[in-house]
Parts: structure tokens; sequence; C-alpha cells
């Protein structure tokens, strides 16, 4: 004969447990529910196209931008940012910044000088340099000189001119495929 063991508690403390698979369920609803915010309000996910930035970025690559790190700080010189082409805004571009604004560049013999210093780009290899001069320019205020990591084939700030501030809508920060190259950009 089989005796059931009589509840000792409160009848409250008596109710079956809520179920793993629901406590996992909800748990899952509201993790994907921040991601989506994270990705959709702060983060977005982008595909490089085209070689100008390598070796950094390679052409398919999948990285996040942040869209709101400038509303929060300023842009800096060595940010990789994601910025609507100025000579057709459908267009997205994602470049280096070189020159940030009332600074004074040129390029000389593809030798980068910022306020008559030299800059250092160990992030431009030998193999991606290029001969190419550009006169000293003052960067107008809420401009950026941006320029791509292999010079030899990038369309830039060379070509259409320092970008406008209104233009960058975001910094390049996280690259997630392929899986060799996942991490933080630099």
């Amino acid at each position: 004969m089989l005796v059931e063991p009589k509840p000792t508690g409160t009848p409250s403390e008596n109710k079956p447990t809520t179920p793993a698979l629901a406590v996992w369920v909800r748990d899952l609803a509201i993790s994907l529910l921040v991601s989506a915010f994270i990705i959709v309000f702060l983060y977005q996910p982008v595909k490089v196209e085209g070689t100008s930035m390598e070796p950094e970025l390679n052409d398919q690559e999948r990285i996040f931008i942040n869209k709101f790190v400038y509303r929060l700080g300023e842009i800096q010189r060595g940010d990789i940012v994601v910025f609507h082409y100025p000579r057709d805004p459908a267009k997205s571009y994602i470049k280096r910044v070189i020159a940030l604004p009332g600074d004074r560049v040129r390029i000389a013999a593809g030798r980068v000088y910022v306020n008559d210093e030299l800059l250092s780009e160990p992030y431009v290899p030998a193999e991606y340099e290029d001969q190419s001069f550009y006169p000293e320019t003052t960067i107008p205020m809420h401009c950026f000189f941006l320029l791509g990591d292999h010079r030899s084939s990038s369309n830039d700030s060379r070509d259409f001119g320092p970008v406008e501030e209104r233009f960058i809508y975001g910094k390049a920060v996280f690259g997630y495929w392929p899986m060799d190259k996942v991490g933080k950009l630099r």
C-alpha cells in the first residue's frame, strides 16, 4: 500500500513551481527583446563592400557600427566611420578619420602631414601606399578629412574633399564575420 505524504506547508507553499521550460522561454524572450533594442537603436550590422579599407576591413566582412557614440563624444583622429557619400547620400562609405576641424592636412608623395607633422599610419601597409599629392588644406569647422587604408584603391577625401559632420552616422566598432576576424576594430 502506498501512502501519499501529507502537505506540510500552507496552501500557497504547496503550489507547483513554474516549469523550467517556461522560465527558459521567458528569459529567452527577454534576451531577444533586449538584443533587438540594442541592434535596432544602438548598433547596426553592416557589410563592407570594396577593398578601400584593407587590411583592417575586407570586402564582404560584417561589422557592427555604433550609431550613437558621436552624440555622447567627439569624433577622433583614427576612428573608422561610416557616412553618407556627399555626392550621393543614398550611398554609404567607410573610411578612417585623418584630420579634424581646424587641422591643416597635406599629402606629399603619399605621406600624410597633419599640422606639418608626418602622420604615423601603422594601419597602411607598404603595398597599399600610393604616391599621391594633395595640396595643403585647412579642414573647415564641422568637417573631417577621411581616407581609406588601401590608399591606391580608395575613393576618399582626396577626391570629394572634407566630409561634413552631418553625413557621419556611425563608428565601426566590432567585426563579427568571418570568424577569424571577430573582435574590436582598431
